[in-house]
């Protein structure tokens, strides 16, 4: 058994812990303003492990993070003075930047279409609010693509169920080591 199989393995039976839900929501309410560790991590098991409860942890991640969203917003309106700081330090100062001009340039549409990437959406949350964006849009903007790419996750984990995972467990150690490989190259070619 290789070292991305043994994580999958224990990955699994945490997926199916009594008190799994509930850090699926906390993760899902602090990845959107503060935590590094995207929902994906656990939502993905957690469908897996119980299929028929696939749009259940979609909606809850959905509504978690979207309550988050709001958060970090209000973070970025009134405090943001005391983050700025973290994001400096993180090295996400450049990004921030970046996502100002795209926020004064296309409003909702950086909103949704962040809601949906793997791009750190704390990032977009904080400047939404520096940027006073309208709360309304703001809100419809997360839900609509945080749903959409938590529901989407869900949907093809429960599609796969028992036979997806087991074939996960044969391939995943050769996913593990092809994604590390894809980070590094990307890391020292973006660098």
């Amino acid at each position: 058994m290789g070292l991305f199989s043994k994580l999958y393995a224990k990955v699994m039976v945490w997926s199916r812990h009594k008190y799994a839900t509930y850090w699926l929501a906390l993760v899902s309410f602090t990845e959107s303003f503060c935590f590094v560790i995207p929902p994906d991590i656990m939502l993905a098991p957690m469908s897996l492990a119980k299929p028929e409860k696939a749009w259940f942890y979609a909606a809850l991640t959905t509504v978690a993070s979207v309550v988050g969203a709001l958060m970090g917003y209000m973070i970025g309106m009134y405090a943001f003075q005391f983050v700025e700081p973290w994001l400096i330090s993180w090295g996400y100062q450049e990004a921030y930047q970046t996502i100002e001009i795209w926020f004064a340039e296309w409003g909702f549409w950086t909103i949704f279409i962040a809601g949906f990437t793997p791009i750190p959406f704390k990032l977009f949350t904080l400047a939404a609010g520096v940027a006073s964006m309208a709360l309304l849009p703001f809100i419809v903007g997360s839900l609509i693509s945080r749903g959409l790419r938590y529901f989407l996750e869900a949907g093809l984990m429960k599609w796969g169920g028992a036979r997806l995972e087991k074939h996960l467990h044969t391939w995943i150690d050769r996913i593990g080591w092809a994604t590390l490989a894809i980070l590094v190259i990307a890391y020292f070619m973006f660098r």
